[in-house]
C-alpha cells in the first residue's frame, strides 16, 4: 500500500497527519469490535444476514488495526528506531499489507454476500430458509476467508508484476457490475411487485405480507446505502492504481497520484462509516448495541 513511485510534477504531495489515521482506525476498530460482539452474543442475530454482517465488521476490524500498526511502523522509522530496509521490518510490512488486501477484499465479498442474501430473501421468501441454511452460509464464509487470505498473500508477493495490479482493479470492476445489475433487477421486480399489491382491493390485502415485504425492502435498501458507501470510499484509490498503469510518467495524471495518501484515508474510513449504519437501520442490531453499551448486567436487561 506504499506509494513507491515518487510524485515528479509539480503539483505538491497531499500529507494526511498520522494522528488522522491512528483516529479513524481508533474509533473503526471500537465500533467493528462491537458489531462482532454484539452478533455473538444475541442469539437473535445468528442468522445468514447476521453473519456477513458480522463478517464484514470482521474484516473491517482487522483492516482498522493492521492500518494502525503501519502507520506505528511508520512513525518509528521516521524517528529512527526501525530500519526500512531491515529484512525483520520488511517481512511484518508485507505480512501487514497481505493483511489490508486480505481485508479490503473479504469486505468487497461480504456486502456482495450480503446482497445475494437479500436478493433471495425478497424474491424466494418461501424457500429462504432451505437455500440459505447456516451450513451453506458457514461454508459460504469458509470460501470468503480462504479466498481472499490467498488472494491477499499473492498480491503483495507478485504486486510489483502489472498483471496482478490489472486483475486486482478488473476483480473490481466486475464485482461493481454484478452488484449494480442485481440491485438494478432487484428493484425493478420490487416496483412491480408493488403495483401488484396496490392494484389489490383492500380486502385481498395481506398485512402480514405487506410488512415483510416492506422489512426485506428496508434490509435491501440498506445493502444499497452500504455498497454506496463503498463505491464512494474505493473508487478513487482503484482510480489511482489505473492511473499508475495507464499514464505513470504523464504531469496531469501525477497531480491525481499527489492525493494518494487522502485516498487511502477514504479507503481506510470504509471501516468507519459501515458500523453507523447498521446501527442506524437495523434495529435488533441497534437495540443489542444499546444494551451493551448502556447496561451493566446484560441478563437484566430487557
Amino acid at each position: 500500500m506504499n506509494s513507491s513511485i515518487l510524485n515528479q510534477s509539480h503539483c505538491p504531495e497531499v500529507v494526511v497527519p498520522n494522528p488522522v489515521f491512528f483516529t479513524i482506525g481508533a474509533v473503526s476498530f471500537a465500533e467493528n469490535f462491537l458489531v462482532v460482539v454484539a452478533v455473538i452474543r444475541n442469539r437473535n442475530l445468528h442468522s445468514p444476514m447476521y453473519c456477513f454482517i458480522c463478517s464484514l465488521a470482521a474484516f473491517h476490524a482487522i483492516a482498522s488495526l493492521t492500518k494502525t500498526l503501519e502507520n506505528l511502523m511508520i512513525v518509528f522509522a521516521d524517528v529512527g528506531h526501525l530500519n526500512k530496509k531491515g529484512s525483520s521490518e520488511t517481512t511484518l510490512d508485507d505480512a501487514i499489507d497481505s493483511l489490508l488486501c486480505m481485508s479490503f477484499l473479504g469486505s468487497f465479498f461480504s456486502i456482495l454476500a450480503i446482497a445475494v442474501d437479500r436478493y433471495i430473501t425478497i424474491f424466494h421468501a418461501l424457500r429462504y430458509h432451505n437455500i440459505m441454511t447456516m451450513q451453506r452460509t458457514g461454508a459460504i464464509l469458509g470460501i470468503i476467508w480462504t479466498v481472499c487470505g490467498g488472494l491477499g498473500v499473492l498480491m503483495i508477493l507478485f504486486f510489483d508484476f502489472k498483471l496482478i495490479m490489472i486483475c486486482f482493479v478488473i476483480l473490481f470492476f466486475i464485482s461493481l457490475v454484478i452488484i449494480c445489475s442485481l440491485y438494478v433487477f432487484m428493484f425493478m421486480l420490487a416496483r412491480i411487485h408493488a403495483r401488484k399489491i396496490a392494484a389489490l382491493p383492500v380486502g385481498g390485502r395481506n398485512n402480514h405480507h405487506q410488512q415483510r415485504w416492506g422489512s426485506n425492502m428496508r434490509g435491501a435498501q440498506t445493502v444499497t446505502i452500504l455498497f454506496g458507501t463503498l463505491v464512494v470510499c474505493w473508487s478513487p484509490f482503484f482510480f489511482h492504481l489505473v492511473i499508475i498503469m495507464v499514464c505513470p510518467m504523464n504531469p496531469y495524471c501525477e497531480c491525481y497520484r499527489s492525493l494518494f495518501q487522502l485516498h487511502v484515508a477514504l479507503l481506510t474510513s470504509h471501516a468507519l462509516f459501515d458500523p453507523a449504519i447498521y446501527a442506524f437501520r437495523i434495529a435488533e442490531l441497534r437495540h443489542t448495541l444499546r444494551k451493551m453499551l448502556l447496561c451493566s448486567d446484560w441478563k437484566l436487561c430487557s
